[in-house]
């Protein structure tokens, strides 16, 4: 219980770094956020806005800050409890969109979200069922714009999971996850867009 507890609460802390704004302002003194229209302090505004070395040191730091809290809790010397891994699988990504650090204004932790199922490795599933579902709804069945995109991604997957893994603290982390990243997209002025869905293969 106690672990679980300490390994949340540092998953929690360790992705409310929100390491877009800190390499921004290290490589150009700027604040990429501002100067992107959605304030995302992710990986593709970093690319964008802040260049290249600041988007590849993001994107690391992004995937390590979600891989790292789960790896170390699954392989420390004393066994892990089965349940507690929903919350630790959850807690980064939910501290990246709301971090203790930045009045609890992060990103979509779409990256973080990656980092948290390639932590499970070997369990190499939950990682391809979100990869693969993310590349179903951008090269066959087209979803736009991006935010309905990620919330239609997530909800699929989170189906897939339980579908995959059931009964277990993946599928029941990923459904928080989820949760939090709807929330988090349908705060957002981009979910009024109007939602379009193109099959690729007709054009």
């Amino acid at each position: 219980m106690y672990r679980t507890l300490l390994y949340t609460i540092l998953g929690y802390l360790s992705g409310s770094l929100l390491f877009a704004k800190f390499f921004s302002h290290l490589l150009d003194g700027e604040d990429i956020t501002e100067d992107s229209p959605d304030k995302n302090p992710g990986v593709y505004n970093a690319f964008l806005y802040g260049g290249k070395l600041c988007g590849i040191l993001t994107l690391c730091c992004d995937l390590l800050k979600g891989i790292l809290p789960v790896y170390l809790y699954l392989n420390a010397p004393s066994p892990a409890a089965g349940g507690g891994l929903a919350l630790v699988l959850a807690a980064p990504v939910l501290g990246h969109i709301f971090p203790l650090w930045h009045r609890f204004r992060g990103g979509k932790g779409i990256t973080v979200t990656f980092g948290v199922l390639l932590g499970l490795l070997p369990q190499a599933g939950p990682v391809v069922i979100l990869a693969c579902v993310f590349l179903f709804f951008s090269l066959v069945v087209k979803i736009t714009p991006n935010c309905h995109r990620t919330l239609f991604t997530y909800l699929v997957s989170a189906v897939l999971m339980v579908v995959f893994f059931p009964e277990t603290p993946v599928s029941a982390g990923f459904w928080i996850i989820t949760a939090a990243v709807a929330a988090k997209l349908l705060s957002g002025s981009e979910i009024r867009e109007r939602c379009e869905v193109k099959a690729l293969w007709k054009h």
